[in-house]
């Protein structure tokens, strides 16, 4: 992999480093006044409210730039009905930095099926509304109502996943980049160290926007392509255009043959340069804003060419015409090394909210206190989650010694600690220090996934660095149980049953959450998940070693409804098997489209941007409108009274009605006396600006909503990863000697999602198991199961192929 120029913490610091760590970056002129502050360097307003802990991403910049010697104050959750709140610790000296948080504001504030949540994980006593919709826009323009002269920088998770133009699942349209909307003078996308460090010292050494455009992970709005860059066009449908040939300019004037001579003479050595990559100094002019507009498929052409453009180490700069001005987005930044993570995560955290909330309980903080964020990055490619967009596929692993210390850190430090270690993870529990095993691979490959189709040959599976880690933590004075709550990506845990092993036997609190998405072949195929082979593995030795570990043990599978490529088909016969194995869903949440994922993509356009996209690409089917997509989530909750009559309608438009009856190869029964008719109850569907007016103005009762009730709330977990799906979780049956499958009665799971490392959202909920099954198993219906998939040489280049 490509190597920056200079490490993080190389750069000379600013003056004032010699002024030392602030007890807490300031959010109030009295404390500034404390500190002996007559200003701040840079400015950083946030839409979550501040927690000094490294799994909030505000705390994590703030601090990162304090290391730098620059003076760092926080304004948390501004009221932006005016500019004053922006203005109370004066003006910034350098710039304004905005991020709408650790979750996307929209995703924040409203459910899948747009109604408006009540309540908000990151803000004190879980109070909701304390940040606007689309907070980065907002935030941004009343930082340049206040001091219009001082530079803005937008980033997060928000900013990041609107970089280029995007569909918007809420006004349902595409809008253009965030950074024309905001008005803000630079974009940082993904985790930001490393382009904000670069841009807090350019600006300090007196450096202008307009000399800072060609900072890695970092987008700009421009006139034209910058100065020597070759272009390559793809406004076209996956037909690139040609790369000039680059020149040897030290072959100019050279002769086309030797002339001839009577005696050999001394022949001069001619060192040729190193030969260009073809991805050096090369951009892709992507379709315009407007064509992508005014064109789905299109639009499906641009976000796989967006996708492949995300490896750090080939990546091309991407240009994109809005209007009379073009959006460059540069190259991904290069990813941090493991001495930039442990320095990331050794700055002087207090682990506490900011003592301004006094007693107010924080949700996303209670759940986090005592985890601890040991990597970052997914090469799951899974296509409804965002973490690719924003943290990329290289995973970026802390040392053990690093980890260890923040171990004994919250030991020390956090009060009430039990001794209970909360997790040890990331986006995905188990892929500590996994890595492609070929640097030329690893910096070349543009495949969206390392182990879908298949897991590449190239991917290291081996666990030993993950099992060592476990057990030198679990051997630290004090700490009595250290628990994994982040995903096992159960398909690499099946390559080494080592980890397994040690994962049950001393690392799972009662309920382990693993995500097979869905049984069928089609939905996992528009996933890029896995088939249930490896899910019925690892079920298999997940029952065995707790068994031999004499414990009772429960698995949490999540199963996502309504996702591009579901049909209705798909979704009984995932009922069925859930019926069969007699698991009983609790909360139940659809598909829920974040931008930029490509998911997403194939819901608004109805095109696989996983192959080849043309005018010809075979459609994909997508639940659109309420009533489908309540039919999807009503199907998964097949036990619930609510949703039978829907479910019978359906089954009958099917030409299921054999689906209908008493008996246990029956999927709901038939309708009763006493059974309340589709739609009834008292709830009313929560109108918000995204309603149409026609609806708004509609009577009480003409805006009630068809269907299954409403399952609306959110958990207060949110943020483990910003996914772009909610999803249903239940538990299974303890793992237990003779047991016929993983699922019986038992206790409904306690076990939440937690709230995101910096960058990234979307949690998942538990659910109830249902009683044991008897006598005879639900048919399934013809179609494609999921395949059983065994380990092989994946094929190289672009996914999908």
């Amino acid at each position: 992999m490509q190597q920056p120029d200079i490490s993080l913490f190389s750069y000379p610091k600013y003056w004032a480093e010699c002024l030392g760590p602030a007890p807490f970056l300031p959010m109030s002129r009295a404390e500034m006044d404390k500190l002996g502050w007559d200003s701040c360097d840079i400015i950083i307003i946030s839409g979550d409210a501040y927690v000094d802990h490294p799994s909030f991403g505000m705390a994590v910049i703030g601090r990162f730039l304090e290391a730098q010697g620059f003076r760092v104050g926080i304004i948390a959750q501004p009221d932006w009905s005016s500019k004053e709140p922006f203005m109370v610790l004066g003006k910034p000296n350098l710039f304004f930095g905005v991020s709408a948080g650790n979750m996307d504001s929209m995703i924040n504030r409203y459910t899948s099926d747009k109604k408006l949540r009540h309540d908000d994980a990151y803000t004190p006593g879980n109070e909701g509304g304390k940040r606007p919709d689309r907070a980065v826009l907002v935030y941004s323009q009343r930082c340049k109502e206040a001091y219009k002269e001082v530079p803005v920088v937008i980033g997060g998770i928000e900013a990041s996943l609107r970089r280029i133009a995007h569909y918007d699942y809420w006004s349902e349209t595409i809008r253009r980049s965030v950074l024309f909307d905001a008005k803000a003078d630079l974009l940082v996308f993904g985790n930001a160290e490393r382009p904000l460090v670069e841009i807090a010292h350019r600006f300090a050494r007196g450096d202008t926007v307009a000399q800072m455009q060609d900072i890695r992970g970092t987008a700009v709005i421009r006139r034209e392509a910058l100065p020597e860059w070759r272009g390559v066009d793809s406004t076209r449908l996956d037909k690139l255009g040609k790369i000039d040939p680059i020149l040897n300019p030290y072959m100019e004037g050279a002769p086309c043959a030797p002339e001839p001579a009577s005696e050999p003479e001394p022949k001069a050595i001619l060192v040729q340069p190193a030969r260009p990559k073809p991805w050096e100094q090369t951009y892709v002019l992507l379709p315009s804003y407007e064509k992508v507009k005014a064109d789905k498929v299109l639009y499906a052409h641009t976000s796989r060419v967006l996708h492949q453009e995300t490896n750090p180490g080939c990546a091309r700069a991407l240009m994109q015409k809005h209007g009379d001005r073009y959006l460059w987005v540069n190259p991904p930044a290069i990813p941090l090394t493991t001495e930039e993570m442990d320095g990331v995560f050794a700055l002087p955290y207090k682990r506490v909210p900011h003592p301004a909330y006094g007693k107010a309980k924080i949700p996303a903080y209670e759940m986090i206190k005592t985890s601890v964020n040991i990597m970052r990055g997914c090469f799951g490619g899974c296509t409804f989650c965002s973490i690719t967009e924003h943290e990329g596929r290289i995973i970026q692993s802390r040392s053990e010694e690093s980890i260890l210390r923040e171990i004994e850190e919250i030991r020390d430090k956090v009060p009430g600690f039990t001794g209970v270690i909360s997790d040890l993870g990331g986006p995905t529990a188990n892929m500590y220090r996994l890595r492609c095993k070929s640097p030329k691979a690893e910096s070349t490959c543009r495949r969206a996934s390392c182990v879908y189709p298949t897991i590449c040959h190239h991917m290291d599976t081996d666990h030993a660095p993950t099992i060592s880690l476990y057990r030198k933590a679990r051997d630290l004075k004090g700490i009595k149980k250290i628990l994994i709550a982040s995903g096992v990506r159960y398909d690499l845990a099946v390559e080494d049953p080592r980890y397994i092993k040690e994962l049950v036997k001393h690392h799972v609190g009662g309920y382990l959450k693993i995500a097979p998405e869905h049984t069928e072949e089609g939905p996992l195929a528009m996933m890029m998940k896995p088939g249930m082979g490896s899910y019925h593995r690892f079920k298999e030795l997940f029952e065995q070693y707790s068994r031999e570990a004499g414990k009772q043990q429960y698995l949490i599978p999540y199963f996502i409804s309504a996702h591009p490529g579901t049909r209705d088909e798909d979704m009984v016969n995932l009922a069925l098997w859930l019926k069969a194995n007699d698991f009983k869903l609790d909360q139940v949440q659809n598909f829920y489209p974040s931008p930029l994922a490509t998911a997403t993509t194939m819901y608004y356009s109805e095109v696989d941007p996983l192959h080849k996209v043309t005018y010809k690409s075979e459609a994909v089917f997508v639940a659109k409108g309420e009533r489908r997509r309540r039919l999807h989530k009503a199907i998964l909750r097949y036990h619930d009274p609510a949703g039978w009559p829907m479910i019978r309608q359906a089954l009958q438009e099917m030409g299921l009605s054999r689906l209908i009856g008493m008996g246990p190869q029956h999927l709901v029964p038939p309708a009763g006396r006493d059974e309340r008719p589709a739609g009834a109850g008292n709830s009313r569907v929560a109108l918000t600006r995204h309603t149409d007016i026609v609806r708004q103005r509609q009577p009480y009762s003409q805006s009630q909503p068809q269907g299954g009730k409403s399952q609306g709330s959110k958990s207060q977990a949110s943020g483990a990863r910003q996914t772009g799906a909610s999803t249903s979780g239940y538990a299974a049956k303890p793992a237990t000697a003779g047991s016929k499958s993983a699922t019986a009665a038992g206790k409904p799971s306690s076990a939440p999602g937690k709230p995101s490392k910096p960058g990234a959202s979307a949690e998942r909920s538990g659910g109830k198991p249902g009683p044991s099954g008897k006598g005879a198993s639900p048919e399934r219906l013809g179609g494609k199961p999921a395949r059983s998939e065994g380990r092989k040489a994946a094929p190289g280049g672009k996914a999908g192929r």
